[in-house]
């Protein structure tokens, strides 16, 4: 199947590239021009800035705040013609709630920085108009998906495909094996091709059956068809070479280290107190085993503590319906909706506790970001979270809901020395820095040529 593969490849690739960019030169900027002017246009362009990255990112006091510096790398491309990337497979950035999404928000800035002139396809209903077209360097094209959980990563994709052979990137750097079901159609177009492979989503609880196949389909497609291939975890190396007999470049997840300074202003509105709640964050899917949680914590019967649970769901579902239940049933346990900002800043430096009991993950950027404020972390012992590095009686068996009891009695009753917290967090900065990511991802862009 490889060879015949391979065979097709190097037979058509260019003659059909060819005439299928030309259809969409004719055919696709008609349709574009007739709907510029109409609101309900499905795709909003973005105009280059005239600012440099570095301008840029001088006038976005977040992006300076957020990662304590303003200018460049050493070896920032500057004489040669910046290599041109289009991102595609996630919903948008920043403050969008999602994995994904908080990876490239951290990732696509310091991209730039590094000479990169960066695309990134978002999906319309998803990115907020008050970001711009611009931000922090990074140029955004919408491009309209329906709201639907089965169908709008993969329509997205296709279109976003679409726009790529007519820009013509320097790589298509496509994320999450959903959308990497469209990796042969990019190849076919003639475009160089970076996948990403986030966690092995067909794994996931809210998926039927035909859903999984076609996820399992895109893994196949994303691994086997790309120029140069990333993965966020070892575990997921080991399942790609397993499974695939192809080599991918390991570039975990990373963290920013936030300031602590945070007020305790903002729990006020959550009925939250000092030290006094335990916290996960999280979209509200059944993978994230919240119920899990909540059964532990009200066996656990714990004075003066509540549970804060961060997050909300994409498409509410019968899991988001009786965790709802749940929560309504015990006054402590509290439903903040998503977060962002000064407010998911502020929940987490006040935490006494982290807990992450999921049964899937890639590597989870709110661990990770637990870590980085410093708190104690309870998480469940799934091969993905025990890569983090965690001491032994940090994990507890998925599911085990007595073993998560008597684990949250226990560390509830115990202080947190100032000095524990540095030391946690100046082992996460070392081991998951976002600029270190940075460079090794344009390290594996130049691999796919």
């Amino acid at each position: 199947m490889k060879f015949i593969t391979e065979c097709f490849i190097a037979e058509h690739k260019a003659r059909f590239s060819r005439y299928l960019s030309q259809f969409l030169s004719t055919h696709f900027f008609g349709i574009y021009f007739l709907f510029k002017n109409n609101p309900k246009s499905a795709f909003s362009y973005s105009n280059f800035s005239l600012q440099s990255p570095a301008q840029a990112f001088i006038t976005d006091t977040n992006f300076t705040q957020r990662y304590g510096y303003v200018g460049g790398y050493a070896g920032q491309h500057t004489a040669t013609r910046p290599l041109r990337v289009m991102m595609l497979g996630l919903r948008g950035f920043p403050d969008v709630q999602g994995g994904i999404e908080t990876h490239a928000e951290h990732l696509a800035p310091l991209l730039v920085n590094l000479g990169c002139d960066l695309e990134v396809v978002v999906r319309s209903h998803c990115q907020k108009s008050s970001t711009g077209k611009v931000w922090c360097g990074v140029k955004f094209t919408k491009i309209w998906s329906p709201k639907s959980k089965a169908l709008e990563a993969v329509v997205h994709t296709f279109f976003g495909v679409m726009y790529a052979a007519i820009k013509r990137p320097d790589i298509l750097h496509i994320h999450a094996v959903g959308p990497a079901l469209m990796t042969p159609i990019a190849r076919l177009l003639g475009l160089r091709v970076v996948v990403t492979h986030h966690g092995q989503d067909y794994n996931r609880q809210k998926w039927g059956y035909v859903a999984r196949k076609v996820l399992l389909l895109g893994e196949w497609f994303g691994m086997r068809f790309s120029n140069a291939r990333i993965v966020i975890s070892d575990v997921i190396r080991e399942t790609v070479s397993r499974k695939h007999a192809v080599q991918a470049e390991l570039i975990h997840n990373g963290v920013v280290l936030p300031s602590l300074d945070a007020s305790v202003d903002d729990l006020s509105q959550f009925g939250l107190q000092k030290n006094r709640y335990i916290l996960l964050v999280s979209r509200l899917v059944p993978e994230k085993r919240h119920l899990d949680l909540i059964q532990a914590f009200n066996q656990a019967n714990l004075n003066g503590f509540k549970l804060a649970l961060v997050g909300n769901s994409d498409h509410p579902d019968a899991y988001v319906l009786a965790l709802k239940d749940a929560a309504k049933a015990n006054p402590n346990i509290v439903l903040t909706g998503f977060q962002k900002g000064d407010v998911l800043r502020s929940l987490y430096t006040h935490a006494a506790l982290f807990v992450l009991p999921s049964s899937h993950e890639g590597l989870s950027i709110s661990l990770l970001e637990a870590l980085s404020f410093g708190l104690p972390v309870i998480a469940s012992d799934i091969p993905a979270n025990i890569e983090v590095g965690l001491k032994p009686s940090a994990y507890f068996e998925l599911g085990n809901i007595e073993q998560l009891k008597d684990m949250l009695c226990q560390q509830t009753t115990q202080t947190v020395l100032p000095e524990n917290k540095m030391h946690v967090r100046a082992w996460i900065n070392s081991h998951y820095n976002w600029k270190n990511i940075a460079e090794k991802t344009v390290t594996a862009y130049h691999s796919a040529f």
